[in-house]
């Protein structure tokens, strides 16, 4: 491993330039050496903003330099997500998958058994296990402060009555497009670290839109082992969102409105060394209900950061990696046999 972890990211949409390029850049650990992008614009904004690393149209110009490279992280489009990661394996690359983690699970096998072959770490941005509010919620379940939970919702909520974009409108469920493979990944991943394994799956899939090529509104139903139920609702046409998290035990029950404020603040240029970086305003905590008194619960800093802080220690000092992709392989299972057993109404 060279003195900086030297690092490839592969698209400049949303993915590369809010959710990686920022982390990677105030983690002294790693460098950016390389950014593909086929489009001149993002090309111009790439170059503007990390003015060292050498901008080029595709990632088979990186891979023809990956012995000066130590790790890929691909942000480009679901159906690409197999291939470029296959290939910068072969050529002895570490690997960083934006979720959804690959379209098939078939394929997440293969890169599993590939990267585990070659000795080389491949894993899958979740990035919303550090979500301020499920921090939060992590710590309030480990404190039992609402006993026995029983009940678990999650909602994650957009107003976009002009339809969904790029590919998440242009793809097909079977090419990885619809809101499952886009929202769905996070709160089935949360849902799942939180509960367990899941025994059984309900879901309705709905487009919403006349242009819709895929899902645009989801409910799913997970029972898990451990007897918790999750209810997911996430839809891209609700102009006034219901609560972020709702769960309810025993002993209580927590509720928290609104959605983390990291990537509007990556999106805004705020660095995530600023003081002000992931905080949630104290209007906006939750709180936490036993019936006989409720009282605010101080959400927790998110912390985006902490995947690359995480993969760092992996990279260098053979620690875990940040995100197990087999984790990652059972959400997408579960997304295969909703799609193949749900009719999208």
């Amino acid at each position: 491993m060279s003195a900086t972890i030297r690092t490839a990211i592969i698209g400049f949409g949303v993915s590369g330039k809010v959710f990686h390029a920022p982390l990677l850049a105030a983690n002294p650990d790693f460098e950016i050496s390389f950014i593909a992008t086929a489009n001149s614009e993002r090309q111009q904004q790439a170059a503007d903003a990390y003015p060292h690393a050498s901008i080029v149209p595709s990632y088979r110009e990186v891979l023809a330099s990956a012995e000066e490279l130590d790790l890929l992280v691909i942000g480009t489009p679901p159906p690409t997500h197999f291939e470029i990661a296959r290939a910068a394996l072969k050529r002895g690359l570490n690997v960083v998958i934006d979720k959804p983690f690959v379209v098939h699970s078939a394929q997440g096998e293969e890169l599993i058994a590939l990267a585990a072959e070659l000795g080389l770490t491949l894993t899958v941005y979740q990035n919303r296990r550090w979500d301020g509010d499920f921090l939060t919620i992590k710590k309030l379940l480990g404190e039992e402060a609402l006993g026995a939970v029983h009940t678990f919702e999650s909602r994650f909520e957009w107003f976009k009555p002009q339809g969904m974009r790029s590919w998440k409108a242009e793809l097909t469920a079977q090419q990885g497009g619809g809101i499952l493979f886009d929202l769905g990944t996070h709160l089935i991943d949360q849902a799942i670290e939180l509960f367990g394994p899941v025994n059984s799956v309900q879901a309705s899939l709905r487009p919403l839109t006349d242009q819709a090529t895929a899902e645009e509104d989801a409910h799913v139903l997970l029972r898990h082992c451990s007897g918790t139920e999750s209810r997911l609702t996430m839809s891209s046409l609700n102009a006034a969102p219901g609560a972020r998290f709702q769960m309810a035990g025993h002993r209580g029950a927590y509720t928290s409105f609104g959605l983390d404020p990291q990537e509007p603040q990556l999106a805004s240029g705020m660095s995530p060394t600023q003081a002000e970086y992931g905080q949630k305003p104290e209007a906006h905590w939750g709180q936490l209900a036993t019936g006989q008194a409720t009282r605010e619960v101080p959400t927790l800093p998110g912390d985006y950061p902490q995947f690359y802080r995480a993969l760092a220690s992996c990279l260098r000092h053979a620690g875990p990696v940040p995100v197990d992709p087999h984790d990652s392989l059972a959400v997408l299972r579960l997304i295969e046999s909703i799609h193949r057993d749900t009719v999208t109404a």
